[in-house]
């Protein structure tokens, strides 16, 4: 099962460094989990990033891509384990959001990301990162 944060998910929409790599991975792992946040920040930096008709097509085929997603809900224990994420290893509120949320599917999980603070905190945390 993949992880995969948004860091990486916008790779798929947005062409960026290592977008090929990226969904390399992503086809290589029939099975994506994600944290219901994943929608707000992916489909706000899809507006930002993208002028019309390109952002129109890119939040279709996320639309697309999110009914794949097996989804963490970020109940009081997912946000509790973040607050605990966020105060010991300093990364951003989203990123420790992510990180609980992955840390709720169990083992086996990998940890999809593109960023580097985000990865380093995941290792930290014993989780096996792929992207960076």
């Amino acid at each position: 099962m993949l992880y995969v944060d948004s860091s990486a998910l916008l790779k798929r929409y947005v062409d960026e460094p290592d977008s090929a790599r990226c969904e390399d991975l992503l086809l290589a792992d029939p099975r994506w989990v994600t944290g219901r946040h994943t929608s707000v920040e992916v489909r706000r930096n899809l507006a930002r990033a993208l002028p019309q008709p390109a952002q129109a097509a890119a939040l279709q085929a996320f639309a697309k891509d999110w009914r794949r997603f097996h989804v963490v809900e970020l109940d009081a224990v997912t946000c509790e384990r973040a607050g605990d994420i966020a105060q010991t290893t300093g990364v951003r509120t989203l990123d420790a959001l992510h990180l609980a949320a992955a840390g709720r599917v169990g083992g086996g999980v990998r940890f999809l990301t593109f960023d580097v603070r985000q990865a380093q905190a995941a290792r930290a945390l014993g989780m096996a990162v792929v992207g960076l």
